[in-house]
C-alpha cells in the first residue's frame, strides 16, 4: 500500500476524468482529503494535456490525486487500471462510473455499429468497471459504486433515443446491482444529471446513415430547433453549474453506508417529472414485487433531488 494512504482515507476511482463531471468530481473529492485516481483514455495521447493539468494541480495543492489510463470499452484496460490502483493504494472504496457518450439524430439513421459503440460506453463500460472493482470491495466487506446516468435514463425524447436507451439500461442494471449487493455492505447508487454546460453538446455523434437521415426531412426542423434550444440552455446565464453534480456525488460518498438514496437527481433542468415514490406507479409496483418475493430488505429510498 502507498505510504500516503491512511487507514481511514477512502480511495476513489473515477472514469471519464479528462473533462466535465469526472474532472470536477476528482478535484472536489481530492480537495476533501480523499485519495483519488482520475482515469481517462489517452493519458499519453489526446488527453495528455488534461492529465498533466490534474497532476500539476495535485502538486500545487498537495492533493492525493493521481491519473491512470482507463478505457471503459476495453476489458484489458479496465483490469490494468484497477490493478494499478489496488497495487498503489491497497484498495478501492468508491468507483464512479462517469465516462460515457451520446448521439443526436433519428434513431433509425444510426447504424448498428454506432449503437453498439454507445452501449459499450454507457452500459457495458460501467459493468466492466463494476466487475473489476467488486471483488476488492467484497474482500473489504464495504464499497460504493456511483453510476452517472441522466434524466434521459427515465425520460426519452426525440432524436436521443439510443442515448436514452443506454441510460435506461444502466438504470436497470444499477437497480439490480443495488438489490443483489445489499447483503454485502456494498452500495450502488445512481446520479441523474439534467442538462449542464460540460462541452458534451460539442461531442455528440451524428448518424452515419445519411440516406435514412434524408427520409426524416419533414422532422429535421424539430431536430434543428432541439439542438439550438439545448445550445441556448447550456450557454445562457441560467445554465446550471456542473459543480452541482460533483457536489452531489461527493455528498453520496459521505453519506453512511446503507443510508444512501438509490437515485439522486442533480440540477434544476428537467427535474420536474421526478415524483415521489408513492406517486410513481413503477416504484410502487417494484416495491410490491420485491416484498412479494421476500426481498423487502433490499429496498432503499429511491430518489433524492440535489
Amino acid at each position: 500500500m502507498s505510504e500516503s494512504v491512511t487507514n481511514d482515507q477512502k480511495v476513489v476511482l473515477i472514469t471519464g476524468s479528462s473533462t466535465g463531471f469526472g474532472r470536477l468530481t476528482a478535484k472536489t473529492l481530492a480537495r476533501r482529503g480523499y485519495c483519488v485516481f482520475a482515469s481517462m483514455r489517452g493519458v499519453d495521447g489526446k488527453n495528455s494535456g488534461a492529465a498533466a493539468e490534474l497532476l500539476e494541480l495535485a502538486k500545487a495543492e498537495k492533493l492525493d490525486l493521481h491519473v491512470v489510463e482507463l478505457d471503459v470499452t476495453d476489458d484489458d484496460s479496465v483490469s490494468a487500471a484497477v490493478h494499478a490502483v489496488v497495487s498503489e493504494a491497497g484498495r478501492i472504496d468508491v468507483a464512479v462510473n462517469n465516462a460515457g457518450g451520446g448521439g443526436m439524430g433519428p434513431a433509425e439513421s444510426f447504424t448498428v455499429e454506432q449503437v453498439i459503440q454507445q452501449f459499450d460506453q454507457n452500459y457495458f463500460g460501467p459493468h466492466r468497471v463494476s466487475r473489476a472493482v467488486l471483488p476488492h470491495m467484497r474482500r473489504q466487506k464495504s464499497g460504493l459504486i456511483v453510476n452517472v446516468s441522466s434524466t434521459a435514463g427515465k425520460i426519452s425524447v426525440p432524436f436521443m433515443g439510443h442515448y436514452a436507451a443506454s441510460k435506461h439500461a444502466l438504470e436497470a442494471l444499477s437497480e439490480a446491482y443495488s438489490f443483489e449487493l445489499s447483503d454485502q455492505n456494498i452500495d450502488v447508487v445512481i446520479v441523474e444529471p439534467g442538462a449542464f454546460p460540460t462541452g458534451i453538446i460539442n461531442k455528440v455523434v451524428e448518424p452515419a446513415d445519411t440516406e435514412i437521415m434524408a427520409g426524416y426531412a419533414p422532422s429535421l426542423d424539430i431536430l434543428q430547433k432541439f439542438g439550438e434550444s439545448m445550445g441556448e440552455m447550456l450557454s445562457g446565464p441560467d445554465a446550471d453549474d456542473p459543480q452541482i453534480v460533483a457536489d452531489a456525488i461527493t455528498a453520496l460518498v459521505e453519506i453512511p453506508a446503507g443510508e444512501r438514496p438509490l437515485r439522486t437527481v442533480a440540477g434544476n433542468v428537467f427535474t420536474a417529472p421526478v415524483v415521489r415514490e408513492d406517486e410513481d406507479p413503477y416504484a410502487v409496483r417494484q416495491r410490491e414485487l420485491l416484498i412479494g418475493v421476500g426481498a423487502a430488505r433490499m429496498l432503499k429510498s429511491p430518489v433524492k433531488t440535489s
